[in-house]
């Protein structure tokens, strides 16, 4: 097997492991009925995996740096395993809880570790190419994650989807173990050197730039049914077409961000991307009142937000190369957090203000997003100047 398919069964592993963490959302209601809690309740399973990947993820990258990449992610998937093994045979909501922690730390650290062996295996220039495709793995699971778990869970019980991911992470213990060639770890980093490297003002206003973009992401894509149902009057059919449109976008645009940046750059690929973001967002708010108007608005949002993760992960990796598993851990963290902000200020702006204000406020995050890419831009040219 070639690199390109070793990349691409990565993406694919990174798919099912993934939706451990999405399918929850789908069948939030069979859990609540089960564990005889109410929906709301439920609900903090996805609070307690957010939180759990955000904090446990970073830390066990960090603690296992000389670790073979190899090994790094048989030992995940072997989480990933006994999480589900938890899930389906420990009875009680509490036990869930417990085993969505382990499920978190286990999921997230497999995406971290198959992203940067997805880098190293990839062709010089092709890199960002790469993680784009393990992305695409990612993205998927939000696509199909939820609607297939909810079919499952219809026919099956909500357990099966839990027996087939550890099934599934079982044989992808072997396929890894067979498949991918022996990658060395990151050379250990001090501590010290660790906290450094979050004193680096590029490493900063990175992370800086991808909360906000990530923000106004969420921010608008947690309310996006009631969104499009309300402000654009779409009916209930016409709303699974458009979020199934906007799926297909998310998936070409993780490829083709990875793809153009390794074509054009990481500052040109990730500018563009985040402003042609923010005026989807304005767009969807201010004229989205039609089905035939909204639905490749929502695709030119979906394609222009996804098309910079690979740009932002590479950036991230390319000012610390030395700590390439810790920057794509801390960049999983910044997402989890930026998340669960989005949460309560979406709900705090449906609650006070309107159902059409999020995507507004939504817009002005990833502007800020802009903003600060920008500043960064210029400081680091009047820099080179000096430095002639």
């Amino acid at each position: 097997m070639n690199n390109t398919w070793k990349i691409y069964m990565l993406a694919f592993i990174s798919f099912f492991v993934s939706t451990s963490e999405y399918v929850i959302a789908g069948i939030l209601d069979q859990i609540a009925a089960w564990a005889h809690i109410s929906v709301s309740a439920a609900g903090q399973l996805i609070t307690v995996f957010a939180i759990a990947n955000a904090i446990g993820s970073p830390i066990f990258v960090m603690a296992t740096t000389k670790m073979d990449r190899r090994y790094l992610l048989m030992f995940s998937l072997a989480i990933v395993v006994f999480g589900c093994v938890l899930t389906v045979t420990l009875p009680g909501f509490t036990f869930l809880i417990v085993s969505r922690i382990v499920l978190a730390i286990g999921g997230g650290v497999f995406v971290i570790g198959a992203k940067t062996v997805a880098a190293k295996l990839a062709a010089p220039g092709k890199q960002a190419g790469a993680i784009g495709t393990v992305l695409i793995g990612f993205s998927a699971s939000l696509i199909a994650g939820v609607p297939i778990g909810r079919v499952v869970a219809a026919a099956f019980g909500w357990k099966v989807i839990f027996v087939g991911i550890g099934m599934l992470s079982l044989f992808a213990i072997v396929a890894v173990a067979r498949m991918i060639p022996p990658t060395e770890g990151d050379a250990p980093i001090p501590l010290g050197k660790q906290m450094a490297l979050l004193k680096n003002p590029n490493i900063l206003n990175g992370f800086g730039v991808t909360f906000f973009w990530q923000l106004g992401y969420a921010m608008l894509y947690a309310y996006i049914s009631p969104f499009l149902l309300n402000v654009t009057s779409m009916s209930e059919r016409e709303v699974s077409i458009a979020l199934f449109a906007f799926g297909i976008a998310t998936l070409i645009g993780s490829k083709f961000g990875g793809f153009m940046t390794d074509r054009i750059g990481i500052p040109r690929s990730l500018m563009s991307g985040l402003m042609v973001h923010a005026l989807a967002l304005m767009l969807l708010s201010g004229i989205a009142k039609s089905t035939s108007v909204a639905i490749p608005l929502l695709m030119l949002w979906a394609f222009s937000a996804w098309s910079s993760g690979p740009a932002l992960q590479f950036n991230l990796v390319a000012l610390a190369p030395e700590a390439s598993g810790i920057m794509l851990s801390l960049y999983g963290s910044i997402l989890q957090i930026a998340i669960a902000t989005a949460g309560g200020i979406g709900g705090i702006a449906v609650g006070v203000i309107s159902i059409r204000a999020v995507g507004w406020i939504a817009a002005l995050f990833v502007a800020i997003a802009v903003i600060l890419m920008a500043v960064s831009l210029k400081t680091n040219r009047r820099l080179r100047y000096e430095s002639k």
